[in-house]
């Protein structure tokens, strides 16, 4: 075979075998085939699509492209969670801790934040202590021990993924759906997990802005998933607004320590009991979605979830204190609030906005690599529906320094929407499929 080959047919709108496709990943990764001749294919790919068959080979030789994680007699109640991405989405680290205290085992790679929307790694970083580059074998350890492990993706794991979506990202192929599957799913079945859920975001502060469009992300993802051998429930979550009160990555840390004490927003402990509830379900430890939902609020307001959190703070060499004492994590030493200067109801807030303020200002990076300042955030004390009086606090910015007031100030008060008369409050979990 010859690359050469393989981009023309794609040009051309021919479909791959199995057997080329497969081809084009061993080169990718040996090296064989150089960047150029995967970024002709990439954008061949992109503008030409590929099939569902396409997509499942593709997906399956990215997962095999390395390593895969054996889970062993783990894997029967194992279970991974993925989020498409968002702004304020602390999920991770309230639905996780939930379904572990209620018997799912879960190994779980997360991301960094890039662009406007966060990362859970970058969230839980800001916990003095807490490593997240742990060796595959410390990955099967904790899983075993503690039953929650939140871990960045080591090098052997799906190495193809990376070196793809390193070139998809400079080449404008980021927003293909067959590739979007492929990037997720790969890294999903390297992690060993029989049955994965997935949160799939629909708004303005996600990568996919309507539901349409996440719907059509969601199919594909359990289709292409369920082919693969797995089981696969696609959860379509609302991103219209972050999600919660908090957007940072201290702050949202505090939060999920609030909502796993059985407080928090009701948005942010909704949609992670329905997650943690699709978790439990799927590792078998429910019949129904009642009785997965009861579970997993019973794991909640227990107290249970809480303790499993703090397992596996101390687990990755975290100060597992700051679950009573959450002073000890980064605070910003300019915290400012913001008042409103009008009545009326919050009609919109919009998410994408709020997301390229606070990255901008410090909490997020433009590109891979640029430092994170943990401190950094906004917390919001009214959201969408919302009544505001004149003079009620909107939100509290929490910065660095002084002279980033009035930019902040300005940048999010341009994110709201307002409405003379009454507005509902929007729906968080808007679909499931699977």
């Amino acid at each position: 075979m010859r690359a050469v080959d393989i981009i023309a047919a794609k040009r051309d709108g021919h479909a791959h075998s199995p057997a080329e496709i497969a081809w084009l990943i061993r080169g990718c990764v040996s090296g064989e085939i150089p960047d150029y001749q995967l970024s002709a294919w990439l954008m061949a790919a992109y503008l030409r699509g590929l099939d569902r068959s396409e997509t499942a080979a593709l997906t399956r030789a990215m997962a095999e492209s390395g390593r895969v994680l054996d889970l062993g007699d783990l894997a029967s109640s194992a279970v991974d969670k993925h989020s498409s991405g968002g702004v304020g989405d602390k999920t991770t680290l309230v639905a996780t801790p939930i379904a572990a205290a209620a018997g799912v085992i879960v190994p779980k790679m997360s991301g960094r934040g890039l662009g406007f929307t966060g990362g859970t790694l970058d969230k839980l970083e800001a916990i003095p202590g807490l490593r997240v580059d742990l060796g595959v074998d410390r990955i099967l350890a904790q899983a075993r021990e503690v039953g929650l492990v939140i871990a960045s993706q080591t090098a052997d794991l799906a190495p193809a993924d990376g070196k793809l979506y390193a070139l998809r990202d400079v080449t404008a192929t980021v927003d293909s759906l067959p590739l979007i599957v492929s990037s997720i799913l790969s890294k999903k079945l390297a992690g060993g997990a029989p049955a994965f859920v997935l949160d799939v975001k629909a708004g303005h502060g996600a990568f996919m802005p309507t539901l349409a469009r996440a719907r059509e992300l969601a199919q594909l993802l359990v289709d292409i998933g369920t082919e693969c051998g797995r089981r696969v429930v696609a959860i379509i979550s609302a991103m219209d607004q972050p999600l919660g009160w908090a957007v940072g990555n201290a702050v949202e840390v505090r939060e999920a320590i609030e909502t796993l004490r059985g407080g928090g927003p009701a948005d942010l402990r909704d949609l992670a009991i329905t997650l943690a509830g699709e978790m439990l379900q799927l590792a078998g430890r429910a019949r129904s979605v009642a009785e997965a939902e009861q579970a997993a609020r019973d794991a909640l307001f227990s107290g249970r979830a809480l303790e499993r959190l703090g397992a596996m703070i101390r687990a990755q060499g975290g100060d597992e204190r700051v679950l009573d004492e959450p002073d000890r994590l980064p605070t910003a030493p300019v915290q400012e609030v913001v008042r409103s200067d009008r009545n009326g109801f919050i009609a919109e807030l919009d998410a994408r906005q709020v997301g390229m303020t606070v990255t901008a200002l410090g909490a997020g990076r433009e590109r891979k690599g640029d430092p994170v300042d943990h401190r950094i955030g906004v917390v919001f004390h009214h959201k969408v529906g919302d009544r505001v009086d004149t003079g009620d606090p909107l939100f509290t910015l929490h910065l660095a320094d002084p002279a980033q007031v009035a930019v902040a100030r300005e940048r999010l008060l341009a994110a709201y929407r307002w409405s003379s008369e009454p507005v509902p409050y929007p729906a968080v979990v808007l679909d499931r499929i699977g």
